[in-house]
């Protein structure tokens, strides 16, 4: 009988797989699978964390601030903030989240969850940044001084730089830093959300007497971004004089055809345009005045009658409340209208 030989492989015993400590103490359940514990996240006591004094973010929008602590309130804070630690203070100090710490703070929270990194110290005004310009979450002026100080931090790096860093267009860069060159009030409005950044773009470029003339009609009438670059471009085009009172009658004289409602605004509008065209302009717009006032059934011109109507409307404004005399109002358009057609007409050769 002829024996059939044998192998190792059938011989030797199979091999048992070796478990560790850690195969022992893992999660199996479905749910784990594909899911790794971050060592990093904790929940640390609001007192042990601390802002960034260098946070680009300057100005907290105290509405929203009341509306995120009233959510964390009722649900708790969703989303953990960053923090880095401080090992010579024995404190964390947030890196983005500040907005989700201030709310916890005000609303009772003894802690909040949180994410520790160890973020260089290079490294943290660009991750501040991402984390408010991509998400749209902080002012103009506010992201344009980061932007700056992010310059800096770089070693004076070119702007082109700059703008890669935080992940943004060149062209959108320079669109926050020109919010840097406008009047302080015109800043403030940008801080605290009564001018968008889309509608300080119209007052860039202007003379400081031309920006707060639209400044107060974008604050007071919210004027849409589109509009307001408008306005600015027919102030640029027309060379208005370089005086507050000229620029505000102007904006309303651009403004003129888009707000007359009735006939008698309508005659206003018409005549008094009319008056400046013929005033600056030639034979032609003399003619159209003249054709104008005859359709009209306008009396020819009487010294006396000029005077007393002036004296009329002179004791009219004595009277008038100031809040007449500011952009927005009823009486506002008009006068300014009046007063860009006799500056046509006084300063006309």
């Amino acid at each position: 009988m002829s024996s059939i030989p044998i192998t190792m492989s059938e011989t030797a015993p199979a091999r048992r797989r070796r478990f560790n400590v850690s195969d022992i103490l893992a999660d199996h359940r479905p749910q784990a699978v594909g899911v790794v514990d971050l060592p990093t996240a904790k929940e640390i006591n609001l007192g042990r964390i601390e802002p960034d004094p260098d946070q680009p973010r300057r100005t907290f929008d105290e509405s929203k601030l009341a509306d995120l602590t009233n959510s964390v309130s009722l649900e708790g804070v969703l989303q953990p903030i960053v923090v880095r630690y401080d090992p010579p203070r024995d404190i964390y100090v947030i890196v983005h989240g500040e907005r989700r710490w201030r709310a916890s703070k005000a609303a009772g929270l003894a802690s909040i969850p949180v994410i520790v990194r160890d973020v260089p110290e290079e490294r943290r005004l660009i991750h501040q940044l991402m984390e408010n310009i991509v998400r749209d979450d902080l002012n103009a002026v506010d992201r344009a001084a980061a932007l700056r100080a992010l310059k800096i931090q770089l070693g004076d790096a070119p702007w082109e730089q700059v703008a890669e860093a935080v992940g943004i267009r060149r062209s959108r860069l320079f669109q926050l830093l020109g919010t840097e060159k406008l009047p302080e009030q015109i800043q403030a409005d940008i801080r605290s959300g009564r001018i968008s950044e889309k509608q300080s773009r119209a007052l860039q470029g202007l003379s400081p007497e031309h920006q707060i003339a639209l400044r107060d009609v974008i604050v007071a009438e919210d004027l849409p971004a589109e509009e307001a670059i408008r306005i600015a471009r027919e102030l640029r085009l027309n060379k208005i004089e370089d005086d507050p009172f000229a620029a505000a009658a102007a904006i309303a004289r651009f403004r003129a055809p888009r707000k007359i409602t009735n006939t008698r605004e309508d005659e206003l509008g018409s005549l008094l345009a009319a008056v400046a065209d013929a005033a600056s302009g030639g034979g032609a717009e003399r003619t159209a005045l003249k054709r104008l006032a005859d359709e009209r059934g306008l009396a020819p011109f009487d010294e006396d009658r000029l005077l007393a109507e002036t004296l009329s409307l002179a004791r009219s404004l004595a009277r008038t409340p100031r809040t007449e005399l500011r952009p927005g109002a009823a009486s506002f358009a008009a006068l300014a209208a009046l007063y860009g057609a006799l500056d046509v007409a006084l300063s006309a050769d």
